[in-house]
């Protein structure tokens, strides 16, 4: 006779893996689709995630959130413009401890796997289990979708993302720094505590230019990095492979209908110029859990009413943050010199705006 369970969750990401836990301390029965025994995260993954307060104090109350070296706090946000526009941001500014901090992927995704081991609320199969509520957390190559009738509506960029780990001569006293170059975009992110030196790279591409970027050797590639970053984070050397994925904004129609709800990057992504791409999931998560917690005593966990307060309260915000970062990748991928002149007059008042600054520093902590 076949198991049942609450929930079902299918995808065992980092927020398949959080939704989990979560719901497992509502002593809900949590089957969590794996599609065989999880293996370690690879040591060469070269990943990083710039993860905001609000998902730190989520991960944290789950004791999944990794230790000092592996969690570098962001004291300093320096982002350059193609013609002289410089925005500083800092955590001081807003009385934080950091802006974010750089979270190593496979040092999160072990804490999730262990603590998902040891919680007997969860039970890992290797194929959907029949339950009350099905979540689907399976990425943005998600096979779920078409199950429910979702759909998926893709604007893609014409970049791919870059990805891979540096060693700089100098300290990063945890500064993350972005640059806006031509189109492209390139970002440094402090690894390895607040006293190191390695940094994870994200570097936002053409197509074309991103191939070949892939196939330089490690001097060249450095080289190519080096004449858009300059010296404010010191020289560079590659100390990885590098990994690189298309980019897109995409979304889906529905969020949530009967017995079933979308959740993380299966139903929405966005440019990671923002950084907020794991953000946005985990508060995913979060909020799901709370709703299913909230539920009247008589209502089941697959009804669809109320699964559409978990759908209210996270269609717009996601909407906001694909629209902001959208516009940015739309306003700095212009390379007239117009455009130029104005996107770098627009940063330079920002960084004089005072409170306008203020709160989207706030925003960005994820306060």
């Amino acid at each position: 006779m076949s198991k049942t369970f609450d929930v079902c969750i299918r995808g065992d990401g980092v927020v398949g893996r959080t939704l989990a836990l979560l719901l497992a301390r509502e002593r809900l029965r949590v089957a969590l689709v794996a599609g065989q025994a999880p293996a370690e995260p690879h040591a060469s993954d070269v990943r990083a995630y710039a993860l905001n307060g609000a998902s730190r104090e989520l991960l944290q109350g789950l004791r999944v959130w990794p230790d000092a070296p592996f969690a570098t706090p962001v004291s300093q946000m320096q982002v350059w413009g193609d013609d002289g526009g410089r925005i500083d941001f800092s955590a001081a500014s807003v009385e934080q401890e950091a802006l974010a901090w750089i979270v190593d992927v496979p040092a999160l995704a072990h804490q999730l796997i262990q603590a998902v081991r040891y919680q007997p609320q969860v039970e890992l199969v290797a194929a959907p289990a029949k339950a009350a509520l099905t979540v689907v957390c399976e990425g943005r190559q998600s096979a779920s979708r078409d199950e429910f009738g979702v759909q998926w509506t893709v604007k893609p960029y014409p970049q791919k993302a870059i990805a891979a780990r540096l060693l700089a001569d100098v300290p990063h006293h945890g500064i993350a720094r972005q640059w806006f170059a031509g189109g492209d975009i390139a970002a440094l992110l402090p690894m390895a505590g607040e006293g190191g030196n390695s940094l994870a790279l994200v570097w936002s591409v053409s197509v074309e230019r991103a191939e070949a970027l892939e196939q330089m050797p490690p001097e060249e590639f450095c080289a190519a990095l080096q004449a858009v970053c300059g010296p404010q984070a010191g020289s560079l050397t590659l100390t990885s492979e590098r990994a690189s994925w298309p980019l897109a904004l995409a979304n889906v129609d529905r969020w949530v209908g009967a017995g079933w709800a979308l959740a993380g990057d299966a139903a929405h992504t966005v440019h990671p110029l923002s950084g907020q791409g794991l953000n946005l999931g985990l508060a995913d998560a979060a909020c799901l859990a709370r709703v299913l917690a909230a539920r009247e005593y008589w209502r089941g966990l697959g009804d669809e009413k109320l699964l559409r307060r978990y759908e209210r309260a996270r269609k717009a915000d996601v909407a906001a943050m694909g629209a902001v970062t959208d516009g940015l990748h739309g306003l700095f991928a212009q390379t007239d010199d117009r455009w130029q002149l104005l996107r770098n007059w627009g940063m330079k008042g920002f960084a004089q705006s005072g409170l306008l600054k203020r709160w989207v520093t706030r925003q960005a902590a994820g306060l």
